[in-house]
C-alpha cells in the first residue's frame, strides 16, 4: 500500500502565499505521476497541477498558470504546491494523489491509486 499524507493548509489573506506538502511512503517504487486537486463545498473535484516521477514533466490547470509551482524532493518522497497570488477563489479541499498502478491521463481523478485525506486552504479577501 501507499501513504499519501497532505500538509500546509492553513488561513491566508487574499494576495498571499501558502506552500502545501505532499509525503508518501509505503510501495511507491513504480509511482507514475503525483497530482494536486482541489475540492469546494458542492463542487467536484477538480485538476490543479501534476509531475511525473520519472521524466519530471509537469502540468498545471489553466485556473492556476503563473500562479501555482509544483515540485518534487526525490529523496524525502515529498511533492510540493506553492501557491502564490491566492484568490478567494482558490479556497477549497486540497487532495494530493498518486498514481502508481493505473495509467491514464494525470488530468483525471480516475487515473490515481491512492489519496491522501486532504487539506483545508481558505482565502479570506
Amino acid at each position: 500500500q501507499v501513504q499519501v499524507v497532505e500538509s500546509g493548509g492553513g488561513l491566508v489573506q487574499a494576495g498571499g502565499s501558502l506552500r502545501l506538502s505532499c509525503a508518501t511512503s509505503g510501495r511507491t517504487g513504480s509511482r507514475n505521476s503525483m497530482g494536486w486537486f482541489r475540492q469546494a463545498p458542492g463542487q467536484e473535484r477538480e485538476f490543479v497541477a501534476a509531475v511525473s516521477w520519472s521524466g519530471g514533466d509537469i502540468y498545471y490547470a489553466d485556473s492556476v498558470k503563473g500562479r501555482f509551482i509544483i515540485s518534487r524532493d526525490d529523496i524525502k518522497n515529498t511533492v510540493y504546491l506553492q501557491m502564490n497570488s491566492l484568490k478567494p477563489e482558490d479556497t477549497a479541499v486540497y487532495y494530493c494523489a498518486a498514481q502508481v498502478y493505473n495509467g491514464g491521463s494525470v488530468y483525471y481523478t480516475r487515473s490515481y491509486d491512492y489519496w491522501g485525506q486532504g487539506t483545508q486552504v481558505t482565502v479570506s479577501s
